[in-house]
């Protein structure tokens, strides 16, 4: 089992039509966010024009949650509003856009991949999912089989799971917890 920590702070910002982009992790690491060859790519972003036209991705499907507040948006026209916390799914070919500033998490998933979810979690959780991600939505202390794991704000615990293990996690505040089998 490999666990990562990976920091908001050690994030590296590239600029998109609407805002910047903080890479978080793109999965495999040989894959390239401009090949469109990853398998998933976890990133934050800033939301500054209003409107902003989401990027488009043939071939995955999209998670995407408002960390500082609610979030107005079309998508393929139809009116949606989303309260903060609240994880938008959809298709990354779909036309999106937004008419609200602000900053989101967001965790695009290759159509090869059959199995993943995304949820807020904030008490005990067993799982055995091949990856997990956990993103702190503030200060928390996550504990994996008893080992504890300090997370800032925004920042994201990564756990390879290659051998399918039972693993038990424990939460101290609300995380943003998806798991992917392939």
């Amino acid at each position: 089992m490999n666990i990562r920590l990976l920091s908001k702070k050690d994030s590296k910002a590239s600029i998109w039509s609407g805002g910047l982009t903080y890479e978080y992790l793109i999965y495999p690491e040989t894959a390239n966010y401009a090949d469109r060859d990853f398998v998933f790519r976890i990133s934050s972003a800033t939301i500054e024009e209003m409107p902003s036209e989401f990027t488009k991705f043939k071939g995955y499907h999209r998670y995407l949650v408002m960390l500082d507040n609610s979030l107005h948006i079309e998508v393929n026209k139809e009116k949606k509003v989303y309260e903060k916390y609240e994880i938008m799914e959809f298709n990354s070919d779909d036309e999106v856009t937004s008419y609200t500033k602000g900053i989101d998490f967001n965790w695009m998933v290759s159509d090869k991949i059959g199995h993943h979810k995304l949820r807020i979690t904030n008490s005990t959780l067993n799982c055995n999912a091949q990856i997990m991600i956990l993103f702190s939505l503030q200060t928390t202390v996550i504990k994996i089989n008893d080992k504890p794991y300090n997370l800032n704000p925004y920042d994201l615990l990564v756990i390879e799971n290659q051998n399918k293990e039972n693993i038990l996690l424990h939460f101290s505040n609300e995380c943003l917890s998806g798991m992917l089998d392939f």
